[in-house]
């Protein structure tokens, strides 16, 4: 377990090094100078060079590279060119917005996708297997957008329940206006990616189904249902554990059109923003946060099923 811990470490460093290197690198081949963006259609040439001196954008671009590693090592993000305010105490606070919506979608498409992907695998062969699975096909092929209007028109305006968009002010010092105001956001990618899981479900319940250990089960007393919760549901948890690794990254390119949706302060729509105004420290240290919560979260899946699936253990 330790040589395993060691390689994944090692992994997940190499991995956030990668990310680094193109996320630079993609950002400095875009078209456009930056430097007369901050300054202003107005600006003279002079001033532009003088700007583009200050932002320090006329240093070798590996130079610039190595000063904005060495300032991650340090916990440092970075200065915006357009507000010229550290990076990283804002990024902070947009991702206590952005991480409760990515737990609460979570959250969400596991209590939609597994109960019903075991229940769809169990009735497969009558009508209600068969409309859960057509349903979940459809929904997984919803834009996000699209499923995020259609709650909208009807939680929040046929029936009142929840609010359409926005978030307090005051943030979470306000919790029962801040979790409503990330319901419906939760519930759009929630849904979409739960119809996914279900599908993931379904399919690891119905290998399940036909193991022998749970025909053995059944033969010695069990009912077919209590040999699949107590026999079966440990492999699928195993199966879905493994998905869990790639949604993530789907809830949280979910999270950055849902943002924009919604009106919500998260780092998804600060992200939209800050391309739009080609502010690149900034951006850049948006999608390397972003990249690194992904292999985070990866990183934690793989360690989390090495411990629970015995044969690993074994074949190791």
């Amino acid at each position: 377990m330790t040589r395993f811990l060691v390689g994944r470490v090692v992994l997940l460093v190499v991995g956030l090094l990668v990310a680094s290197v193109i996320v630079f690198a993609t950002l400095r081949v875009l078209p456009g100078d930056v430097a007369q963006i901050v300054a202003g259609t107005q600006a003279t040439p002079a001033t532009v060079a003088a700007l583009r001196q200050q932002l320090g954008l006329d240093r070798p671009v590996v130079v610039q590279y190595l000063d904005w590693v060495l300032g991650l090592l340090r916990g440092d993000l970075g200065t915006s060119l357009v507000t010229k305010g550290p990076v990283a105490p804002e990024i902070a606070q947009k991702l206590g917005v952005t991480l409760p919506l990515a737990g609460m979608s979570l959250a969400a498409a596991l209590v939609l996708g597994v109960p019903l992907g075991v229940v769809a695998a169990v009735l497969r062969r009558r009508t209600g297997g068969a409309v859960i699975a057509f349903v979940a096909q459809a929904v997984a092929a919803v834009p996000v957008v699209w499923a995020g209007m259609l709650l909208v028109a009807l939680f929040a305006v046929t029936l009142h329940w929840l609010p359409t968009q926005g978030f307090p002010l005051d943030g979470w010092s306000e919790p029962g206006r801040a979790f409503a105001s990330l319901v419906l956001p939760a519930l759009t990618i929630g849904a979409v990616e739960g119809a996914v899981i279900l599908r993931f479900t379904r399919s690891a319940t119905l290998s399940v189904l036909d193991a022998d250990h749970l025909r053995t089960a059944a033969a010695i007393g069990l009912t077919r249902t209590g040999a699949l919760l107590r026999h079966g549901l440990p492999s699928v948890a195993l199966t879905v554990l493994s998905v869990l690794g790639v949604q993530i990254a789907g809830l949280l390119v979910g999270a950055v059109v849902v943002e924009q949706l919604f009106s919500l302060p998260g780092v998804g729509r600060m992200l939209v923003t800050d391309v739009g105004r080609r502010d690149i420290t900034k951006v850049q240290s948006e999608l390397l946060v972003l990249t690194g919560l992904v292999l985070l979260v990866g990183f934690a899946v793989d360690v989390v099923h090495r411990a629970l699936d015995p044969r690993q253990r074994e074949r190791a």
